[in-house]
């Protein structure tokens, strides 16, 4: 039996299941590696945002996301 995995939402920490390496739910994940005058570089920052929560961080952007259909 395949032992079940689970990512968390890093803002509210919600649990996110993941099935056969297919994640069950929308979620917004960042892998960022910051370089060159940057105060952070050689440093790789990852997290994961539920859809939740990537919504609520979309609403406080004073210039809106750039949305397209890509099916």
């Amino acid at each position: 039996m395949e032992k079940e995995k689970v990512l968390r939402c890093n803002k509210c920490g919600k649990k996110i299941l993941v099935e056969k390496d297919i994640v069950r739910e929308g979620i917004l994940k960042v892998e960022w590696d910051f370089g060159y005058f940057s105060g952070k570089d050689g440093e790789r920052h990852s997290f994961c945002l539920c859809e939740s929560c990537y919504d609520k961080l979309r609403e406080s952007f004073a210039i809106p996301v750039s949305v397209e259909e890509y099916l």
